[in-house]
């Protein structure tokens, strides 16, 4: 099929003064255009987004006269619902979300919340003195739609790294159950994946992926040979050590196949590498996001992950209260105190959370691909692993996107609390074309109208 005569290419630019900027995505230039010989307009992408808070939320008692202010779960129910102050700054985005109650992990229930973070996206088990956790519902997902992108998978946070059992800084985890490493440095996360390539600079970089193979080769033959002279237990470490090798090899192998094909057009300009979560943490997340919007529009990956802030006090999302609104304490303090304005200053703050994402959402949805807005075929689940006073029950979520996979939207479902949270995850994957029966400890599918 040829283009119209009213058709822009995609890659239209605005040039004058010495500046060229790109346009958006506009109607003129013909949602999904792609087209070959014998084939109609290919299919719309289907991505998935978690975005984590700690600590649990605010939830006054419905006695106390700060609940129809500051409880972060809305009054009423269905779609009559009405927001408090907590979760009003998503009244914008009302028919794109659903809010959630009831839901939680079974084996994770009698767990002090800050614990059940390991577990939001696994629904692994933590009790007694072994870690038993299991991979992750964004790996599952990563795995089957690894193969249309550059990267299976972006797992970033606030403080980076994988922290510690119990006490992760990242959602993602392997199939072993392994923490995946969480990145959170603006400037080398754009650099890593969004550096541009072509010319000599594209044969520069084969050459260095070329002997970045060659010594993990190496290295792996030569692990091979130690692990056999090694006890049980190094034995088990080696193998942790080589399963990280191995995912080190297969992304090489995944950037040389890739090296040839250019990365749709963008503009960065917006994004601010320089900021720090210890001194302006709104722009802080606002640059995460703005990161994770660009990463989608350009298809680098459809699976992304963001922790914004730690468990139980620990890295920079503790003084985002003092730093943000002013507060004299941090999150996890606040959440702890039973002082007369307690809940105001847990409400304002899970307040300022919510309004940072509803940038995330605003950003989403106003951004473009040739199948339409990102936040339509994106499903975004945002929300904590305990509920008030840091119980691993009643987790808050709010579901996000999809309308054009069929998600319907605009009411807030309360849900028994012996409901397992992974039967949500198995809607979830069905939604995004993965026909799983099960995941984790589900039983079953979550029986709900809002997905399918």
């Amino acid at each position: 099929m040829g283009r119209k005569s009213w058709h822009l290419d995609r890659r239209t630019f605005l040039k004058g003064l010495g500046v060229t900027c790109m346009l958006p995505y506009l109607e003129a230039m013909g949602m999904g255009s792609t087209f070959s010989k014998g084939k109609t307009v290919q299919e719309a992408v289907k991505r998935l987004c978690f975005v984590y808070f700690p600590n649990g939320v605010g939830l006054p008692p419905i006695e106390n006269p700060a609940h129809k202010k500051w409880s972060w779960f809305p009054l009423g129910e269905g779609k009559d619902y009405r927001f408090t102050r907590t979760l009003a700054p998503l009244a914008s985005h009302r028919e794109d979300i659903s809010i959630m109650g009831g839901l939680s992990h079974p084996r994770s229930r009698h767990l002090l919340g800050h614990l059940a973070g390991d577990t939001w996206l696994t629904g692994g088990d933590l009790r007694g003195n072994e870690y038993r956790n299991n991979i992750s519902i964004d790996q599952v997902v990563a795995q089957k739609f690894s193969r249309h992108t550059r990267y299976p998978f972006l797992a970033l946070s606030t403080d980076g790294g994988v922290g510690y059992k119990s006490r992760v800084s990242t959602l993602s985890f392997d199939h072993s159950g392994n923490p995946i490493p969480s990145e959170h440095r603006h400037r080398e996360i754009f650099e890593r994946y969004f550096a541009p390539g072509g010319g000599a600079a594209t044969e520069a970089r084969r050459r260095s992926l070329k002997q970045d193979q060659k010594i993990v080769d190496l290295v792996l033959e030569d692990s091979k040979r130690l692990q056999r002279r090694l006890g049980r237990h190094d034995q088990l470490k080696m193998d942790e050590y080589m399963t990280s090798l191995n995912t080190v090899e297969e992304q090489i192998k995944r950037n040389e196949q890739w090296l040839d094909i250019p990365m749709k057009d963008f503009d960065a300009s917006h994004i601010n590498f320089n900021v720090n979560a210890t001194v302006d943490p709104e722009s802080y997340v606002r640059s995460t996001f703005d990161l994770m919007v660009l990463g989608m529009q350009v298809d680098l990956t459809r699976v992304m992950t963001y922790m914004m802030a730690r468990e139980d006090g620990m890295g920079f999302g503790e003084n985002f209260p003092k730093l943000a609104l002013g507060l004299q304490r941090g999150h996890h303090a606040i959440s702890h105190d039973k002082s007369a304005n307690h809940w105001e200053e847990w409400g304002r703050y899970d307040q300022w959370v919510a309004k940072q994402f509803t940038y995330f959402l605003d950003r989403m949805k106003n951004t473009y691909d040739e199948h339409g807005s990102l936040l339509d075929n994106t499903l975004i689940l945002y929300g904590s692993a305990c509920s008030t006073t840091h119980d691993a029950v009643n987790y808050p979520l709010v579901l996000a996107g999809g309308a054009k996979m069929g998600v319907k939207h605009g009411t807030y479902e309360k849900f028994d609390d012996h409901v397992p949270m992974s039967n949500l995850f198995v809607n979830m994957l069905h939604t995004l074309g993965i026909e799983m029966d099960s995941f984790s400890d589900s039983s079953g599918k979550l029986d709900t109208k809002i997905l399918g």
